[in-house]
């Protein structure tokens, strides 16, 4: 082979990788596996230890966020803001959540794919824009919330896999949502 011919394959492979980059070839599929727990690590001098926790069920509050759109989360896939998920300090990388709005009772599963949120407070949960909207907070921005690890169905997890929001969930009563507020942290 002529060194010309070399270098006219060199390029052309060059260009392939740098068009496949361009088209998000560099991010992982969104799957459910491997779920990955991943090591300690620290951020702004907080220690986070990421665990399995197949019981989670915590109060706190939620915020939402959606301009870093394209960027790659901490499971290595591609943010979608209008998609329905969330990022959580600890959890393994994919866990399905149920979250529910303690002001309105409304409650959504979400994909939690991204690490985060890493406010002082008692920021619980980070959900992507099109979460947030789906549950009601998005004009709020900080939120009351209860948020416990759940095993979806498999039509669910698919929905949720393709962007697209899981079944709609009834509304949690009023007596349990007064009993959920009255344990919030302040």
């Amino acid at each position: 082979m002529g060194r010309l011919a070399a270098i006219r394959i060199m390029g052309a492979a060059a260009a392939a990788l740098a068009l496949s980059a361009c088209a998000g070839g560099n991010y992982r599929p969104v799957s459910d596996s491997p779920v990955r727990i991943g090591q300690p690590y620290t951020i702004r001098g907080t220690t986070y230890t990421p665990a399995a926790a197949p019981g989670y069920d915590a109060l706190g509050y939620a915020s939402w966020y959606g301009s870093e759109s394209g960027n790659r989360t901490a499971n290595g896939e591609r943010f979608r803001p209008d998609w329905i998920t969330g990022a959580h300090t600890t959890l393994p990388l994919p866990t399905y959540v149920e979250v529910t709005a303690l002001d309105t009772g409304r409650r959504i599963i979400v994909r939690v794919n991204d690490r985060g949120p890493f406010s002082r407070g008692n920021r619980i949960i980070d959900l992507s824009r099109g979460a947030a909207e789906e549950l009601g907070i998005k004009a709020r921005g900080i939120a009351p919330v209860r948020v416990r690890r759940v095993e979806p169905s498999e039509k669910d997890r698919e929905r949720l896999r393709e962007g697209e929001p899981a079944r709609a969930l009834k509304p949690v009563p009023q007596q349990e949502l007064q009993r959920l507020r009255a344990r919030l942290p302040n």
